[in-house]
């Protein structure tokens, strides 16, 4: 499942949690989406983080 379909699965299962309550197998599967959406954002974030490359200031010596 690609991104854009996991995130538009985990907004169907709010909706529908909001609208008529959630069976027992869909809350499951909307935390499961959720800690994977929350687990790539996580990913990509640090992987922004380890390709920034500090640059000192001019005239210090590093």
């Amino acid at each position: 499942m690609d991104h854009d379909e996991m995130v538009k699965r985990i907004n169907e299962l709010y909706k529908k949690s909001q609208e008529e309550g959630l069976t027992d197998a869909e809350k499951e599967e909307q935390q499961t989406l959720r800690q994977k959406y929350i687990n790539n954002v996580k990913r990509n974030f640090r992987a922004q983080l380890d390709g920034i490359e500090r640059i000192p200031p001019k005239g210090t010596k590093n």
